[in-house]
Parts: C-alpha cells; structure tokens; sequence
C-alpha cells in the first residue's frame, strides 16, 4: 500500500512570496516583450534563465542528448535523463514540456524532469518538439508522436510507458493518447499531468482569470501565444478541444494545478469531462500555487511534495498494470 503524500490545506508563506514577486515582476516584463520573433528570442532567454536559476536539475543527474532530426516532416529530438539514484528500467517516462508551443525545452525542463526521474526511479525522455511561430499546428504534435513511436521502436511496451507534461505538453500528451486509442493501438499505462492546457480557446482560463489575476501573465498574453501556434485552426474542433467520446479505456491520469492560476480552470474541465466518458482521474488543485509550480524546486516547498505525490500516481500505477499481467500469464498457464 501506498502512502499518500496529498495536497496542504493552505499555501506555504514562501509560496505566498513567490507569487507575489512574479506579479510585480513576471506579469508586468510578459506586457512589455511582443510576441515577434526578436520578442519570442528575448522571451526565451529569460524563461531559460529564470528556470535554471528558480529549478535547476538536481545535481547527479546524467543527461545525454538525442537528435535524430530530419530536414522536413516529425524528428525524434530531446535528452534522456536520469535523476540521482534512478535505478529502474523496466518502464520508461516521455515528458513533454510546455510553455504555449513557443518557448522552452527539454533543457529548461531538468528541473522537473530530474525530480520526476529521482522520485519514480525511471527514466525520462524529455522530448523536444519545433516550436512556433515558424513551425504551425500540428507540428508540435507529430514530433510528440514521433518521439512515442521511437520509443516502442526501442523496444518499450506502452503498457510500460507513461505520459507526462506540463501546460501545453499536457495537451500534446492527451492529444496523444486520443490518438492511439482512436486508432484501436494500446494504450500508454498512465498520464501525469501539471497545469495542462485543455481549452485551446483560453475560454475557460480568461473566465477564471475575471475571478482572480494570474501571477504569471494575463489570458490576453497568453492567447497571442497560443495564436503563433494555432494559428487560423479551428480550435473548437474535436482534436484540439480534446473530445473524449469513446475515450473509456483512457489510461489512469493524475492532474495537478495551483489555486492561483487561470489554468485551474482548464485542469478542472478535463477531469470532469475525463470522468464522465468513463476514465479514470485523480485532480490536485494545490491551494496559493502558480502555473506548473512543480518547476520552482528552489523557492516553493510544495514543488517536491507535488512531484513525489505524482510519483507515487505512477508508481502505483506501473505497479497496478504488472500485477495484471502477472494474473493473465498465471490464468493462461
């Protein structure tokens, strides 16, 4: 049996703090840098820069890079990482990063992805994908795919993968999965989400943000972001809005997001809507938390309480998914 590690009651004073220094700072530089391509550069850096400094990658951690690009159409890109004292190899994670299809990477992500590596004892593949605005709808999403495909071509089971991502990686990883099961392909075993993007409108997170500011940035920021990628899409349409008819046999998915975000919204909408198509899913709505707090290691203490409550998720999971198969081979002898 599992111990649980759930969610505090109430944010701690540090988290109060974070938050409060993001809205005088963060917010205010997101008005200011446009959504060009000199903008979106200078927007990089500081993102870059912010993470290594606010969660860098554990030290120990071994990170070895992979580029199987190809001149036009999906590549295999990324990075495995294992965290310290990450010993199993008997399944594996693919993570995929966020930050409205424009930002980070794989590298930016360490922080996240040499915890989550430590915490489950797994390796990740932290997969890079082309980045908007010069690379469009569903760009982002074939390379995810890609990286998944790779994956089985190595020779890992889907029931020994898991899903994970944050923000628009949350997307992408859901979006994937919809696409495996509406193909009648097996399943990935388990999705980890944090903060994932669900409404590709910005709907549901503008509707929230009229209740209470975002620390990090304003719907209308985050939309002309979204708009790089999407572009003229109709994002009403059932792959981008993320239909989950038919969805039954969707693998056990965790989703976690921060009281203070707009997001929350988002993450509240794809459990329900989960739920009610016959899934399974666990929703974490951590009180006075930020957008994909989980990458603040350094500065916010609920960051690893949320990492190893997902580990757990998918520990349980991988573990739940084994004894399965155990009992067929066993009813089959």
């Amino acid at each position: 049996m599992r111990q649980q590690k759930l969610p505090p009651t109430r944010a701690s004073l540090r988290s109060h703090a974070a938050a409060r220094m993001t809205s005088l700072t963060l917010r205010p530089l997101t008005t200011v840098v446009p959504p060009t391509r000199p903008g979106l550069l200078v927007a990089r850096r500081i993102v870059a820069t912010s993470l290594a400094v606010l969660g860098p990658g554990l030290p120990g951690s071994r990170v070895v890079r992979v580029d199987r690009s190809t001149p036009r159409g999906p590549s295999v890109r990324g990075e495995w990482v294992r965290g310290p004292r990450a010993r199993r190899d008997d399944a594996v994670i693919l993570y995929v990063h966020g930050s409205a299809y424009t930002l980070c990477s794989a590298r930016t992500h360490r922080g996240i992805t040499t915890r989550l590596s430590q915490a489950t004892g797994l390796p990740v593949f932290a997969c890079d994908y082309r980045l908007a605005p010069r690379h469009r709808f569903p760009s982002a999403a074939d390379d995810v795919r890609a990286a998944y495909e790779w994956l089985l071509a190595e020779g890992h089971d889907p029931g020994r993968i898991v899903l994970a991502g944050d923000s628009a990686g949350g997307h992408l990883v859901v979006d994937l999965a919809l696409q495996l099961l509406q193909e009648g392909a097996r399943p990935p075993a388990v999705l980890a989400l944090f903060s994932p993007l669900f409404d590709p409108t910005f709907e549901l997170a503008a509707a929230r943000e009229r209740l209470r500011r975002d620390p990090m940035i304003s719907a209308a920021r985050a939309q002309r972001l979204l708009d790089l990628y999407f572009g003229e899409e109709d994002r009403a349409a059932p792959r981008l809005r993320l239909s989950f008819d038919g969805a039954g046999a969707f693998p056990p998915t965790l989703v976690q997001a921060g009281g203070r975000e707009m997001m929350a919204a988002d993450a509240e909408e794809l459990a329900r809507a989960l739920v009610e198509a016959g899934g399974r899913c666990e929703l974490e709505v951590w009180p006075g938390q930020m957008h994909v707090f989980q990458a603040l290691a350094r500065v916010v203490p609920e960051a690893a309480l949320a990492i190893a409550r997902a580990a757990d998720f998918v520990v349980a999971e991988l573990d739940a998914v084994e004894r399965r198969g155990s009992f067929e081979l066993l009813e089959g002898a």
